[in-house]
């Protein structure tokens, strides 16, 4: 056998290999590896390039070398999850470098990180000013996490005593001009609804990159043609409207008639149409 061959052949084995051992390995971005698994993607890297290219008679070593080194990342793996020592020994305990707008100086100087590096990670965190952080950990990835004080953390609707309907997540039911079945199905909707919501807006199936419904029912199109503008769904504030009306409608009612029964009954369903609307608001507002 010829030796491109070969290298072509073992290349195609190895490449099978990698993609078992990288589905029996943890998945982790680059910057999540620990040391000794940056190091352990190196030496696979390495010893992968042996087995394809060397024509020595003992190549085939090359794969003792890959299973042990693939054993004892994956029992080092284990390791990790049955015991919190192993995990602080191998991967490293998480550092506390700034508390109550104080930083640490001999937490950073274990880190071995200047002041410099810390403001760098400050600002992608988009904090400038270290006395406005309440807590800053670096964690054993080399990531740092920061909470900001009260005073200094975004508002919230929660910090206004205001509830907010819960999000569920969007469905794509049109995707590059064609139609998603499933997507559609798993909302309860069919081709039917899709192409009425579609004509109100005056758009072509065709012209639709990007097509997604959410928890409400509400479509919203991306077009080919990006100088299109398409108006947004107002199906939520057309119905708030709606009902805000009954109310004021109710009151009036009971405002301009005479009847005592009727000015009653009047009242009670503008107070009752004023607690629905409280309650629905949070899912109606967004």
């Amino acid at each position: 056998m010829s030796d491109w061959l070969l290298v072509a052949l073992r290349t195609l084995l190895v490449i099978a290999i990698l993609f078992v051992i990288t589905k029996l390995l943890r998945k982790r971005q680059v910057s999540q590896l620990s040391f000794f698994e940056y190091i352990t993607g190196i030496v696979i890297g390495f010893l992968a390039v042996y087995i394809s290219l060397d024509m020595a008679a003992s190549w085939y070593l090359g794969f003792v070398s890959l299973s042990v080194w693939v054993v004892v990342s994956i029992g080092i793996d284990f390791l990790q999850l049955k015991s919190k020592k192993a995990r602080d020994i191998i991967d490293s305990k998480a550092r506390v470098l700034i508390k109550d707008g104080k930083i640490l100086e001999d937490n950073l100087k274990k880190e071995r990180l200047t002041t410099d590096d810390l403001m760098e990670q400050l600002r992608k965190k988009n904090v400038f000013q270290a006395a406005n952080v309440e807590f800053a950990v670096m964690e054993p990835s080399g990531d740092i996490d920061v909470l900001l004080t009260k005073e200094n953390q975004p508002l919230t609707p929660k910090h206004l005593g205001i509830k907010v309907g819960p999000e569920q997540e969007p469905q794509v039911v049109v995707m590059d001009g064609k139609v998603m079945d499933e997507p559609l199905a798993t909302m309860g909707l069919n081709r039917q609804w899709l192409d009425t919501e579609l004509e109100i807006i005056g758009v072509a199936i065709e012209n639709v990159f990007l097509g997604q419904v959410d928890a409400y029912g509400q479509l919203y199109v991306d077009l080919f043609d990006d100088q299109i503008k398409v108006p947004q769904p107002q199906k939520k504030a057309t119905l708030m409207a709606t009902l805000k009306k009954c109310e004021a409608d109710l009151e009036m009612f009971a405002l301009s008639t005479n009847a005592p029964n009727a000015k009653k009954m009047y009242e009670e369903c503008a107070k009752e149409l004023e607690r629905v609307i409280k309650e629905i608001k949070p899912l109606l507002m967004r």
